[in-house]
């Protein structure tokens, strides 16, 4: 399971079942120890099998409970020697540590990365063999349990419910649980010195964790994520996990980032003013877009990030900004100046997060709404999220799902056809 847009993370030979990660971390001296049990079932029979780890040293690996005949790492892979039967079930345990520190990339430094006091993570596409041994492939998804000790003055926060947190002299085991099925690269650890807020209850828990001093303005600059919940649960079907938190880190971020339950914002994000609130529209989204329903693959990251994109311009309809139309226009009337060189449906690791992808993306689906109609696309979007709930997903398998709702398939064809699979930007169709 190799990806052609990363191609040097991903395994062959087996599909994980499940990681149990044991960490042990100190802020002070960015040290972590780590132990993972890795669950997988082999799709093949295997006399060696590897999986992704970067700048972490392993000292001992066993596989059922019984040591290995030999393991190494290079190149970022640790190499098991052991015999696994084709369809068996097996389990490695991988004891390591080391300093971890982000991996340069075409896309910047990912992964485990320190802050100024604390830990932010950020792994897409390819920064979770920073901090764990893993298939660091979209389209291999497991269940996770995350137990970190740290030092008790931080607050930790991870993918799934918390299930307990327990002090011990100046440390504190805090130990998640993420029972959805999730990708490698939407596993995250984020520590700092943070309080929590509770911002909703309904229709979901919605909660932040961030540095006491910007409470007040995240309050007013976060107000509106709840109605922003609601509208995305009537449009895209119910909320896919337990609940949501948002970080808020005490450095400033480029961008902010997804996680599977968790969206991560730097201090920058939050201004008292709502300087970002399409941002939060669009990280939000991604959770159902991205985290629930994953790409099998990065060529389908229009899947992810058109999406999601859309979901901003969904809310400003909602809210009383711009509509849909007149965002679709602004967009389009900028794609029409910038170079044609990127094919949405297969646009290639150099552009797979160019800005041209996500708003192309948008107009795609708008487009799509216009031929179908609000209630056939809204009801597409629903079925779409339904059926492939916690799955992985490709392009084509939601043009096959559009095809059922759509009253002239000859006429949807040449819309993805179009919009998909051309360089060409086409015209946006004229209002009826």
């Amino acid at each position: 399971m190799v990806d052609p847009y990363v191609p040097t993370h991903g395994n062959a030979g087996y599909k994980v079942e499940s990681y149990d990660l044991e960490l042990d971390y100190r802020v002070n001296s960015n040290r972590l120890n780590g132990k993972a049990t890795i669950t997988a079932v082999a799709t093949q029979a295997l006399s060696r099998f590897s999986f992704d780890l970067t700048g972490l040293r392993v000292s001992k690996v066993s596989v059922n409970g019984r040591r290995p005949q030999r393991f190494t790492q290079r190149s970022g892979k640790l190499y098991v020697t052991a015999n696994v039967a084709d369809g068996a079930e097996f389990s490695v345990d991988i004891q390591y540590a080391g300093n971890p520190k982000p991996v340069d990339s075409p896309w910047g430094e990912l992964g485990w990365e320190e802050l100024t006091e604390g830990v932010i993570v950020a792994s897409q596409p390819s920064g979770a063999a920073t901090w764990f041994p893993c298939n660091d492939h979209p389209g291999d998804k497991a269940h996770y349990r995350i137990s970190i000790t740290t030092d008790s003055p931080y607050r930790v926060v991870a993918n799934g419910r918390l299930v307990s947190r327990r002090v011990k002299a100046s440390r504190t085991t805090w130990v998640f649980d993420q029972a959805a099925p999730m990708a490698t690269y939407l596993a995250t650890v984020q520590i700092g010195p943070y309080d929590e807020v509770e911002l909703a209850t309904s229709p979901v828990t919605i909660r932040g964790v961030l540095p006491g001093r910007q409470v007040r303005e995240f309050r007013h600059d976060f107000a509106r994520q709840q109605d922003m919940m609601k509208l995305f649960c009537r449009q895209f079907g119910p909320y896919p996990f337990g609940g949501y938190t948002v970080v808020v880190t005490d450095d400033p971020l480029e961008i902010p980032l997804e996680a599977q339950g968790i969206s991560v914002f730097g201090s920058n994000h939050v201004d008292g003013r709502n300087g970002s609130e399409r941002l939060v529209a669009h990280e939000l989204a991604h959770q159902w877009f991205g985290n629930s329903l994953t790409p099998a693959s990065w060529q389908h990251i229009w899947l992810n990030e058109g999406f999601a994109c859309y979901a901003e311009w969904l809310w400003s309809e909602e809210s009383g900004g711009l509509t849909a139309d007149q965002q679709v226009s602004k967009a389009h009337s900028r794609l029409k100046v910038l170079p044609k060189d990127l094919l949405l449906a297969d646009p290639g690791p150099e552009l797979m997060f160019d800005d041209r992808l996500y708003k192309r993306g948008a107009i795609t689906l708008h487009v799509l709404r216009k031929h179908l109609g609000d209630e056939a696309f809204f009801d597409l979007l629903r079925t779409w999220t339904r059926t492939h709930r916690h799955g992985s997903v490709t392009t084509a398998e939601f043009i096959t799902l559009a095809a059922t709702y759509s009253p002239n398939e000859d006429a949807l064809g040449r819309l993805f056809g179009a919009w998909l699979d051309s360089y060409e930007l086409p015209a946006l169709p004229r209002k009826r």
